[in-house]
């Protein structure tokens, strides 16, 4: 200490006093500026590539090459959804009178006819995962008593929030939650992961004093993840799998918590290969370090609820394992509800009163918000509450079992389909394949044209089927088994070919390291789900003498004149 106090005052001795205070002051501004760049959740090697791919896309010629393809590829886009309704034309302008009611259905029942997946005979990966016509009948009068309520105003519609706190109460239920289990009804998996995630970055912060939160995920985790941490300033640390069983691997989970993590997250199962990862050793973890840990059965939680009365036990996963403090789960995918319908459960209210949104001093007086939105459709709740009562437990346990038998008979056939192998071991309804011989993809193209809608994955490329109510009708998952095995053969004539076409595209965006591209490519995708042409065809007619007066639009409008109907 003393030979460093004697190098300080040699070095300041003949300094004046500016002197002095100038190199002190710049000294502890880079020192400050040192360990915020260090102390950073995100690696140095990250921030350093993502800033030299920003600075490389400054060069003129990069630019160029860059926006020349961009251009190209929102052609692209565009031209596909061009083909779904350029034929029938555009609507941009409200009809200065309104249209007749049998014209309104009709054109609806016209749109609905658009695209050319099968979905109702099975040859769909997810996305509907039933559709019965005494559902469908319940559902539409159920949705036309309550579709102008409002649980945002529990005075003039107490029924509605009667209906969700059942709701939330039953759901609790299967997953042996105790009384003091609570939730919320939400619109969607995605909302109820934010949720989730909102709510123990607020306890983090109030509890435990954190101010830079992370959350440390599985790679396989939803992206709604990933979506909140954008959303609430939270920083995401993911970890890697086991190779063997593509579970997150628990060693690297527990290098990757620090003081500033708030929350864990399981997936049972995930949604790339239909693993389930070992809750309870996650939960060992959250109790070591008095973490939260939130469990996501947002694909699979109609299903895992009822597996064991199903004939197919499962590991522990849910509030019976200590430590699990939230699940999200999905109504509207194995429980049939509606589009529109999750819950996102927590283990005390202490979780829950994080999640909601107060404001106490605003003129129009005080508010509060249960969920991220603030008037919800008590439509949805009401399906919900409806649809679980007409299912009953013996009626889920009965689809369960025909699922998940489904699921079990195809991915047995598949093991013995040489060329393809199926990643881990999927514990309910998702089937992810992949190949060490060929370019998976060109199986996924040769299904696409055989008029298969699979999922494409990647890192590693692989591909997966979804089983629903729908392919367990006669004869779809044969025929499905069928077609893998056929195209497979014939790929098999010469295993090296490269794949072609947008499935090409799709593996290429893998290997671009520059990612900020792959997500322009994206946001270019996801403007032409919006796209209208600026002077499109006249609408097509339907019929009826209003329709025919009124269905004529403006072919001289500008883009500012779009009125978009599914916004």
């Amino acid at each position: 200490m003393d030979l460093f106090k004697t190098h300080v005052n040699a070095f300041f001795g003949k300094k004046e006093p500016w002197q002095v205070a100038t190199i002190t002051a710049s000294s502890t501004l880079l020192l400050v500026w040192l360990y915020q760049f260090v102390s950073q959740e995100q690696s140095i090697t990250e921030r350093l590539k993502k800033k030299f791919f920003k600075l490389v896309r400054y060069v003129p010629s990069v630019r160029r090459k860059i926006e020349s393809e961009f251009e190209n590829i929102q052609k692209t886009f565009e031209d596909d959804m061009m083909k779904y309704g350029d034929e029938m034309g555009y609507i941009v302008k409200l009809p200065e009178d309104g249209w007749h009611r049998k014209d309104i259905l009709k054109k609806i029942d016209d749109y609905l006819e658009l695209g050319h997946y099968k979905w109702d005979e099975g040859f769909v990966s997810g996305a509907v995962y039933n559709f019965d016509s005494k559902i469908n009948e319940l559902v539409t009068k159920v949705y036309g008593k309550t579709a102008y309520t409002n649980p945002l105003h529990p005075d003039i519609f107490p029924g509605i929030c009667k209906m969700e706190a059942e709701v939330i109460r039953m759901v609790a239920h299967l997953f042996n939650g105790n009384s003091n289990a609570c939730g919320s009804i939400t619109t969607g998996g995605t909302e109820s992961i934010l949720l989730a995630c909102k709510a123990y970055r607020d306890y983090g912060r109030e509890v435990n004093g954190i101010e830079k939160p992370n959350m440390v995920i599985p790679v396989t985790a939803h992206s709604a993840f990933d979506k909140a941490a954008q959303y609430f300033g939270i920083t995401v640390k993911t970890v890697k799998l086991d190779p063997k069983t593509y579970q997150v691997d628990l060693k690297a989970m527990e290098r990757a918590i620090n003081k500033n993590t708030i929350m864990l997250v399981g997936s049972a199962p995930n949604y790339p290969y239909g693993v389930m990862d070992d809750i309870e050793k996650i939960a060992k973890l959250a109790r070591k370090y008095r973490i939260p840990l939130h469990v996501d059965a947002c694909l699979g939680g109609f299903l895992v609820a009822f597996m064991k009365r199903a004939g197919y036990p499962l590991p522990k996963f849910d509030f019976s394992v200590k430590g699990v403090t939230s699940i999200s789960c999905d109504p509207h995918k194995y429980g049939f509800t509606p589009k529109g319908s999750s819950i996102i459960l927590y283990a005390d209210k202490e979780y829950r009163h994080h999640q909601y949104t107060v404001t106490v001093n605003w003129p129009g007086g005080i508010y509060g918000s249960p969920t991220i939105s603030g008037s919800r459709a008590g439509a949805n709740v009401a399906t919900t509450w409806a649809c679980l009562l007409y299912h009953g437990f013996d009626g889920y346990v009965e689809t369960t079992k025909a699922i998940v038998d489904t699921a079990k008979y195809i991915e047995s056939k598949l093991r013995n389909v040489d060329g393809i192998f199926i990643y881990g071991t999927p514990v309910t309804s998702v089937i992810a394949m992949g190949s060490k011989v060929f370019d998976i993809f060109r199986l996924s193209d040769s299904m696409n044209q055989k008029g298969w809608n699979l999922n494409t994955l990647q890192y590693p490329s692989g591909m997966h089927i979804c089983v629903t109510l729908m392919h367990t009708k006669d004869g779809v998952a044969d025929n499905f088994i069928k077609d893998v095995e056929t195209f497979v053969k014939e790929i098999m004539k010469d295993p090296g070919k490269p794949v072609e076409g947008k499935m090409a595209i799709y593996g290429v965006s893998q290997t671009i390291p520059d990612r900020s591209i792959v997500g322009d490519f994206t946001r270019l995708f996801l403007d032409s789900l919006y796209f209208t042409p600026k002077k499109p065809k006249k609408l097509s007619k339907s019929g009826g003498s209003k329709l025919e007066k009124f269905s004529s639009i403006d072919n001289q409008a500008e883009s500012t004149d779009v009125t978009l109907m599914n916004e």
